[in-house]
């Protein structure tokens, strides 16, 4: 029996990678710990809104003013608290962070600013009546309106499981040491490094010229995403640094 739904993705490189949903506890539980931290900064705003009412009272339209802005101002911090940190943070918010879960794209990678703001401005319909909550409850794929909207699903943030039939080489643990030292390794998020881990375990059975394209395609990625130059390490191949990126992951993740 299954306690946990698991939904299977495929990524642009065809790569196949496998989640946890975050279900409704979890994704509860961060969103009280938004809320909270919502709240305070809503309740900071108010205040100095109130300061302002106080110091030009007398003033004509004044009132009718602040009390635009402050509509507007709540709509800005409501919206603005999920689009900033969802976006800054590739799919995490304090609560969310908080609770391990992230949001992704259902096709596996990191959300961005569209998917942020179209889950952001269907919120207030999905906490309308719980809307939200019944159809994570309900639907297979455990998704509020904004999800479906967005395109996004909201996974468990999971540890990188070590793979005991993974073969990596004596050079590739000597590189990681290098990545490890000199590299931004933390730029590298659980997705990634499933899609690094996926294509390492299956490559033996792809085809000799199909496994060199991906190597080389996620190999760029890879270096992109860790701000590494062209330049760096022009001796190395595809397979030999994804193997480094996947050890150095692994060992910087256990030192947290």
């Amino acid at each position: 029996m299954r306690f946990f739904n698991r939904v299977t993705l495929q990524t642009p490189e065809s790569v196949e990678l496998e989640f946890t949903l975050a279900g409704i506890g979890s994704r509860a539980h961060g969103l009280i710990v938004d809320y909270l931290l919502w709240s305070g900064i809503l309740l900071f705003f108010l205040v100095i809104l109130a300061i302002f009412s106080l110091a030009l009272t007398g003033v004509d339209s004044a009132q009718l003013w602040l009390g635009a802005i402050g509509i507007l101002g709540f709509f800005t911090i409501y919206v603005g608290y999920f689009v900033f940190f969802e976006t800054l943070w590739r799919g995490q918010t304090p609560g969310k962070r908080y609770a391990k879960i992230r949001v992704i794209r259902d096709d596996g990678r990191s959300i961005g600013l569209a998917q942020a703001t179209l889950r952001a401005l269907l919120r207030p319909l999905d906490d309308a009546m719980f809307i939200g909550a019944f159809l994570i409850i309900l639907t297979k794929q455990e998704k509020r309106l904004g999800d479906w909207v967005a395109g996004t699903i909201v996974v468990q943030e999971e540890r990188p499981a070590t793979t005991t039939a993974l073969k990596v080489s004596p050079a590739a643990q000597s590189l990681a040491t290098t990545l490890l030292e000199s590299s931004h390794l933390t730029l590298l998020q659980p997705d990634d490094f499933a899609v690094v881990r996926e294509y390492l375990q299956r490559r033996a059975a792809m085809e000799l010229n199909a496994r060199a394209a991906l190597g080389l395609q996620l190999a760029q990625q890879v270096k992109e995403r860790l701000r590494l130059d062209d330049g760096v390490l022009p001796e190395t191949t595809a397979d030999l640094f994804l193997g480094a990126v996947y050890l150095a992951y692994q060992q910087q993740f256990q030192e947290r």
